[in-house]
């Protein structure tokens, strides 16, 4: 194979999958990573500002989000399941399934990961189907990533830098393709030694898709360096944003981010509520660049709706830092709306790796709205079980059930340019004002007399702030 071709000149780039799981893990929790307990205290209505939430607000707020997580498929990923999730993130980079394989061990080794008698008989297996590459669904040090080139004789690339490369191939705005070169220099860094000639190829299919368009020299120093420069680019990205957002905070109004994980249909869902074209694919890590438009609520206020990047588990830490300036959008919503896939076997499992990314984000006392999405594809005795409740709504974003009720949730949650309700006395030759009136308002009662139009009004407060020569 010449690895200097780039993906497109290649027809089927084939990997074959290798899975792992060790036993002396399996049975540890980590803390961080479990959902909350549920305790017998309600969430309450009117959740607190991010930073300011008080003890038994948030207590009560991790109580209702154990129950909505209690109400899903809770199982951990098994080792099987894992491994099919590699395989949706293979397909999405491009690439074909040449064979799979699944190693259990009580614990990693240290030169290869899987062990020398594993690591002969994945020989056997990858002549006998010729892949490319080699991907693994573990993360693979350094030294183990050289040593199973050496002994397989073949590309050998981990589940990290297998999710780096579908990020930069789905990267659109240079902004975008700036954070994940980011990530992949960061990633890159530790793992120059013994990969020099490979390294001055990058570009030549998966897991070699290189940051930028040049050749990477394995320098530290100019790698450094360039380091350096995309975080100086991307602080200007940032500085931009800011000054963006800031234009935005001046008016009252809120912003609600989508988070959930990869492939819970957040662009569907974001498309079915502002009717824009965003890229709606069953790909993982087809949306990278966020992407805001603005909606209206029930009361006739708007807010600016964020879709934002995929979560999954074991998100690779650089692409969190690196993607940090995009999610600022998360960091700034006045409400988050946790978007799960109630089909998936390991929905539950999916959203406490949400919850896991959102604590790194450091949002994770923001307040939020579950939106339990694909309940078309749910039986339908299923479906007729479900019920919403104070803090979770059901939906399909594909044929639009259930979004009647997600607006008025969000309506609810919504604290920023509140509603009043006035008497207003209006010319009739100021057709502007009444003009403004019926599309950013409830008319509750209208009568005409003497050329005046009298109104009661329920509005926000942004658009009665201009009709205060009108009250009554």
């Amino acid at each position: 194979m010449n690895s200097s071709w780039p993906i497109s000149r290649q027809q089927s780039e084939r990997a074959f999958l290798v899975g792992v799981e060790f036993s002396s893990r399996s049975n540890q929790q980590d803390a961080s990573r479990r959902s909350p307990q549920t305790t017998g205290e309600e969430i309450p209505s009117h959740p607190a500002s991010a930073g300011t939430v008080p003890r038994g607000a948030r207590v009560a707020r991790d109580a209702a989000s154990a129950r909505v997580l209690s109400n899903l498929e809770s199982q951990e990923f098994t080792s099987e399941e894992s491994l099919g999730e590699l395989r949706e993130l293979t397909r999405s980079a491009g690439a074909g399934i040449a064979g799979e394989i699944l190693q259990r061990r009580p614990k990693p080794d240290p030169a290869t990961l899987i062990g020398s008698g594993k690591v002969e008989e994945l020989k056997g297996a990858i002549a006998s189907t010729a892949p490319e590459l080699v991907i693994f669904d573990h993360e693979l040090t350094p030294s183990q990533q050289r040593n199973l080139e050496r002994e397989l004789d073949v590309r050998v690339i981990d589940r990290t830098q297998l999710i780096l490369d579908i990020f930069a191939r789905h990267a659109r705005t240079r902004e975008g393709q700036l954070q994940v070169e980011l990530a992949q220099l960061q990633y890159l860094l530790p793992r120059l030694t013994g990969r020099g000639i490979e390294m001055s190829q990058l570009g030549g299919g998966i897991g070699t898709r290189g940051p930028g368009e040049t050749q990477l020299e394995t320098d530290r120093r100019k790698i450094y360096r360039r380091i350096r420069h995309v975080q100086q680019q991307l602080e200007n990205v940032r500085r931009i944003r800011g000054q963006q957002r800031q234009r935005r905070e001046s008016a009252p109004i809120a912003t609600v981010a989508l988070v959930g994980y990869t492939n819970a249909g957040k662009s569907t869902l974001f498309n079915a509520l502002t009717k824009a074209a965003v890229l709606e694919s069953a790909r993982m890590f087809a949306t990278l660049d966020p992407t805001l438009r603005h909606i209206q609520l029930p009361s006739k206020r708007e807010v600016v709706l964020s879709d934002t990047v995929g979560f999954i588990r074991n998100l690779p830490h650089t692409l969190v830092s690196a993607f940090r300036a995009t999610l600022e959008e998360v960091q700034r919503a006045s409400l988050l709306l946790h978007v799960a896939d109630v089909t998936s076997p390991t929905a539950g499992e999916q959203q406490v790796q949400v919850e896991a990314v959102l604590r790194e984000l450091e949002v994770q006392d923001k307040p939020r709205l579950y939106v339990m999405n694909k309940v078309d594809l749910l039986s339908e005795k299923k479906r007729e079980s479900l019920r919403d409740s104070d803090n979770a709504v059901h939906v399909s974003a594909a044929t639009g059930l259930g979004l009647e009720e997600l607006l008025k949730a969000i309506d609810a949650r919504i604290e920023e340019d509140p509603i009043q309700r006035v008497r207003l006395h209006v010319p009739q030759s100021e057709g502007k004002v009444l003009a403004t009136l019926d599309a950013k308002s409830i008319i509750l009662s209208r009568h005409y007399r003497d050329g005046f139009v009298d109104l009661e009004v329920q509005a926000p407060e942004s658009v009665l702030r201009r009709m205060k020569s009108f009250v009554e």
